[in-house]
């Protein structure tokens, strides 16, 4: 009887795991896609590879590290000796005060405006929606001269010149805050438009004011819209160039990409793999940040349904 049962068993056994085999086999034109963005991030990852290798040593030729004469090998700590000089910190210190500020100033009135702007009636209010388009269509290099203008009154003005005047690390964060508005406003407005009207209107016929409805109803549900916004001005704060250079003098007020630049003026006497090193010094700090906000961009609302005003 057991030796009659046991092949029943194996027989069974392996014919299902035939079937779970034969299922999970892929079709060419299941298999393209795949390869496409396979053949697509090789060159991409291949282009890293070649600026860690290239941080570590003193010539680079292809995906290999080389010494001053040529010769595979001569792994070396040179290009990272700009780690020690103190400047190289204060204009990092300068560009996480910039990128932080864009994050906090543009999230946090972009979400306000942005709440205002799709949930309440208000007169002028597409007259407003129609002026932060407009606002954004301006390139910065055509408000240079006004924006410099601003900066010299605010300069002028006691104890608040010293923060936010010109050649001051506040002053170029303002400037680039003022300059990103219309674009978080319009990015949040966009998600308010999308969240259900029950879970507010319940909340308003209960007595809450409209300050608590938006801090305890709505804004977890934008969650992912402020990670991607604050990704997105981090990125932009912490990769400014234009503002700073034009708005600031020396070092002390300088940010990491305009301190890079003074090692790039002349490409003939520049080490690529000094800018190399450099250069994945100011990525790290990007990473670190988009780790730290990737779960709430991956977490989408799913709750609710879209109701109208």
């Amino acid at each position: 009887m057991r030796s009659g049962v046991g092949p029943v068993k194996v027989s069974g056994t392996l014919s299902t795991v035939q079937m779970t085999l034969s299922s999970k086999r892929i079709s060419p034109g299941q298999a393209l896609p795949y390869l496409l963005l396979t053949l697509t991030i090789i060159p991409i990852l291949a282009g890293y590879a070649w600026v860690l290798v290239a941080t570590f040593s003193q010539r680079t030729n292809g995906l290999l590290p080389r010494d001053a004469q040529g010769n595979l090998g001569g792994l070396t700590l040179q290009n990272w000796q700009f780690l020690a000089e103190p400047d190289v910190w204060k204009a990092t210190l300068n560009s996480f005060g910039i990128a932080m500020s864009m994050v906090i100033g543009v999230g946090a009135i972009s979400a306000l405006a942005a709440y205002a702007l799709s949930r309440m009636n208000f007169p002028g209010r597409k007259g407003f929606l129609g002026m932060t388009m407009v606002l954004h269509a301006f390139r910065p290099e055509m408000l240079l001269i006004a924006i410099f203008q601003v900066l010299l009154f605010i300069g002028g003005i006691p104890l608040i010149g010293n923060f936010f005047g010109f050649n001051t690390v506040g002053g170029v964060a303002l400037v680039m805050v003022t300059l990103d508005l219309p674009l978080g406003i319009w990015l949040m407005k966009g998600f308010f438009d999308n969240l259900s009207w029950d879970m507010e209107r319940a909340a308003l016929i209960d007595g809450a004011s409209r300050f608590r409805v938006w801090w305890e109803i709505l804004l977890p549900q934008i969650r992912p819209g402020l990670a991607a916004l604050s990704i997105f001005m981090f990125i932009q704060g912490w990769n400014a160039y234009l503002i700073p250079f034009t708005f600031t003098i020396g070092s002390k007020v300088a940010n990491l990409p305009v301190y890079i630049n003074r090692f790039s003026g002349d490409t003939s006497l520049v080490s690529w793999n000094f800018v190399a090193a450099i250069g994945l010094f100011q990525l790290i700090p990007v990473l670190i940040f988009f780790i730290f906000t990737q779960e709430a961009l991956l977490n989408i609302y799913g709750g609710g349904s879209k109701g109208g005003s």
